[in-house]
């Protein structure tokens, strides 16, 4: 009969312990429903104004030569030696049917923020904090260049 009431005793135990912890769980997400959404803070645009007119130079072509034609290749076909090992295909910047639905200040956020932070390539880095705006600029003059296209 002590068995019994032992093992009568452990069951009740148990049952209060499993019904204690579900009850904090609840209260727990009562509370949480209770509680106003958290608004997700949205980043500032680094968009700079667009200048009048920023030229393509010697050094702009050798900027590109050296920073993006490693993935977007010296023609900016997309062929670049590393475009073989990353996820997304390089955008091919000599295809003016994508790059024409696309807005200078658009080109400049991508050269800027790089892909990730735009919703496309991750691979594609940022470059805000290598050049400046000035020659961010002078690249989204020289890819607008390569595609022979004009923003819409």
């Amino acid at each position: 009969m002590t068995k019994l009431k032992s093992c009568t005793l452990q069951i009740t135990l148990a049952i209060f312990v499993v019904f204690a912890f579900n009850a904090c769980d609840q209260s727990q997400k009562e509370e949480h429903k209770s509680l106003p959404p958290i608004a997700k803070a949205q980043p500032e645009p680094i968009v700079q104004e667009k200048p009048v007119s920023h030229p393509v130079t010697a050094k702009t072509r050798e900027t590109y030569q050296w920073y993006c034609a490693q993935c977007h290749g010296v023609k900016g076909k997309g062929d670049g030696i590393n475009s073989p090992h990353v996820t997304v295909p390089p955008r091919n910047h000599a295809k003016a049917d994508y790059l024409e639905t696309r807005s200078d200040e658009e080109l400049f956020e991508a050269i800027s923020k790089g892909g990730l932070k735009i919703g496309r390539a991750p691979c594609m880095p940022s470059w805000g904090a290598t050049f400046d705006k000035e020659t961010i600029w002078s690249l989204v003059r020289y890819i607008r260049e390569l595609c022979q296209c004009e923003a819409v």
